[in-house]
C-alpha cells in the first residue's frame, strides 16, 4: 500500500503543479527536502547513539528483565508472537512510556532498538510481522499523558490556559490508541494479510541472533553493591531538594506554567540519570556500555537515510504543489458538519504527513486566532494526540530495511484518524 501511496502523491503533485503553475516550487521543494531528509538523518546520530547507549546500559544492568516481569503479562496479551523476556518487549515498554512522557527524543531511539529486535524474530526479512505493525500503530496513535512541547507552544504565544489540553489530549490519544490497537489486529487475520505474514522463528538456546540466556537477555542478574546504592540515594535526595528549590524560586508564576517548564527541563535529564545510575549501582560498567550501544546508533542513522529521503521528498512535493490545500478545500463542507472549522483542516492533513510542518501551521494557526480559542485548542489536541505517521514509519521500518509493510498504512492512519476525530468531539464539547 505504501508503494501505490507514494506513486499517486507524486504523480498528484506533478499534475497539481503543472495546472497551477507551481513547478519551480514543486522543483524547489524535490531539492529543499532531499537535503532535508539528509540533515534530518545526521541530526538523529547524536541522540540515537546516545540513548542506544543507555539501553544498552539498562540490558546489561538486568532493568529490562524486571521491566519485562511487571509489565509483561499486559504485553504478553498485544505481542503473543512476542517471548515475554525478549529485549523487543522492554525496548517497546521504554518507548511507549517515553512518548507518553512527551520524551520524543528518547522514545525514537529506544523504538528503533524494539524494531531491531522484533526483526531478529522475523523469519522474512523486508517484511513487517504482526507484532511490528501492531508497535507501529501503537506509536502513531501517540498515547500522550505529558504534552510538554505543545503546552510550551501555547504558552509562549500567549495562552492564559496553557495546560488546557490536559484532558482534551489523554481522551483523543486514547482514542486513537484503542482504534489503532484494534484495527491492526482485525487487519492481521484478514485473509489478505494472514497470507503475507512472515512465519516466526523458532528461538532456541542456541541461536546466535536470539540467545534467551540470562547473559543476552535482560542482562545477567545483577547484586546491587549496598554502597553505591547509597550514594545514588543521597544524589536522589540532593535532586528533589535542588528541584524543590527550583520551584519555589517560580513561586510568582501561574501554578501550571511551572508545571510545564519543571517537567520540560528535568524530565529527560532525570530520565538519564535514572538509567545511568541503575547500571552504576548493580555494577555495569557505564561507560563501556554507552559505547558500545552508540555504535550502533551511527550505524542506524546511515541505514535510514534513503528511506527518509524517498518519503520526505514526496510529501513535499504534494505540499508544494497545492495538494494540501485541494484536500481541505475538498472535504472542508463535510467536516464543518462534525464541527471541524475548515481553519483547522490543514494541520489534520499535515500531521500524519511532515511533523515541522504541522508543528509550524499549529504556531501560526494559534497566533492567528488565539491559543484559547477553539481553533486554537484544538490544533493543541491534534498535535498532542497524533503523531508523524509516514515519518515513524520510514525512520522505524527504514532501520530494519522493511519495505513489504502489510496493513502498517491502514492501521496507522485509522488511528490518526480517530484521534482527530476524537480531538474535535471532545474540543467542541469542553470549548465550543
Amino acid at each position: 500500500m505504501l508503494n501505490g501511496l507514494i506513486v499517486v502523491a507524486a504523480l498528484a503533485a506533478v499534475l497539481l503543479a503543472g495546472l497551477s503553475g507551481q513547478m519551480q516550487a514543486l522543483t524547489d521543494s524535490i531539492v529543499t527536502s532531499a537535503r532535508g531528509a539528509v540533515d534530518l538523518a545526521i541530526g538523529l546520530v547524536g541522540l540515537m547513539a546516545f540513548f542506544l547507549g543507555l539501553m544498552r546500559v539498562v540490558e546489561n544492568a538486568g532493568l529490562t528483565r524486571h521491566i519485562a516481569r511487571l509489565i509483561g503479562p499486559v504485553m504478553s496479551r498485544l505481542f503473543p508472537s512476542v517471548p515475554p523476556d525478549s529485549p523487543a518487549m522492554s525496548a517497546m515498554i521504554l518507548n511507549i512510556a517515553s512518548n507518553m512522557m512527551g520524551l520524543g527524543n528518547a522514545a525514537t531511539p529506544f523504538g528503533i532498538k524494539a524494531m531491531e529486535e522484533l526483526q531478529k524474530l522475523n523469519a522474512k526479512p523486508g517484511t513487517a510481522t504482526n507484532a511490528m505493525v501492531l508497535f507501529l500503530a501503537i506509536n502513531t496513535s501517540a498515547l500522550a499523558i505529558l504534552p510538554s512541547g505543545v503546552v510550551a507552544v501555547r504558552a509562549s504565544v500567549g495562552s492564559q490556559d496553557a495546560m488546557g489540553i490536559f484532558v482534551p489530549t489523554w481522551f483523543a490519544s486514547a482514542c486513537a490508541s484503542i482504534v489503532g490497537i484494534t484495527v491492526a489486529i482485525l487487519l492481521s487475520r484478514m485473509a489478505l494479510y494472514r497470507r503475507t505474514e512472515p512465519a516466526p522463528v523458532a528461538l532456541t538456546a542456541t541461536s546466535d541472533e536470539a540467545d534467551l540466556s540470562d547473559d543476552t537477555v535482560g542482562g545477567p542478574e545483577r547484586t546491587p553493591d549496598p554502597t553505591r546504592r547509597w550514594v545514588a540515594r543521597l544524589f536522589w535526595l540532593v535532586m528533589v531538594v535542588l528541584l524543590a528549590r527550583e520551584a519555589w524560586s517560580l513561586r510568582d508564576q501561574v501554578p501550571t506554567d511551572v508545571l510545564t517548564q519543571l517537567s520540560g527541563s528535568w524530565m529527560l535529564p532525570s530520565l538519564v540519570v535514572v538509567l545511568m545510575l541503575y547500571g552504576w549501582v548493580r555494577g555495569v560498567q557505564v561507560y563501556d556500555s554507552l559505547v558500545e550501544g552508540a555504535k550502533q546508533g551511527f550505524e542506524v542513522a546511515i541505514r535510514i537515510i534513503p528511506y527518509l529521503v524517498a518519503i520526505l521528498v514526496v510529501i513535499g512535493m504534494f505540499r508544494a504543489s497545492g495538494g494540501i490545500d485541494l484536500l481541505a478545500g475538498l472535504i472542508a463542507p463535510a467536516t464543518s458538519l462534525i464541527g471541524m472549522p475548515p481553519e483547522v483542516l490543514p494541520m489534520a492533513l499535515l500531521r500524519p504527513l511532515t511533523g515541522q510542518g504541522a508543528f509550524g501551521v499549529m504556531a501560526e494557526t494559534m497566533t492567528a486566532h488565539g491559543p484559547d480559542s477553539l481553533i486554537g485548542y484544538m490544533v493543541s489536541t491534534f498535535q498532542g494526540s497524533t503523531e508523524t505517521t509516514f515519518y515513524t514509519l520510514a525512520v522505524y521500518y527504514g532501520a530494519v530495511g522493511v519495505t513489504t509493510t502489510r496493513h502498517t498504512v491502514p492501521a496507522c492512519l485509522a488511528a490518526d484518524t480517530a484521534g482527530i476525530l476524537a480531538g474535535v468531539f471532545i474540543v467542541n464539547v469542553m470549548f465550543g
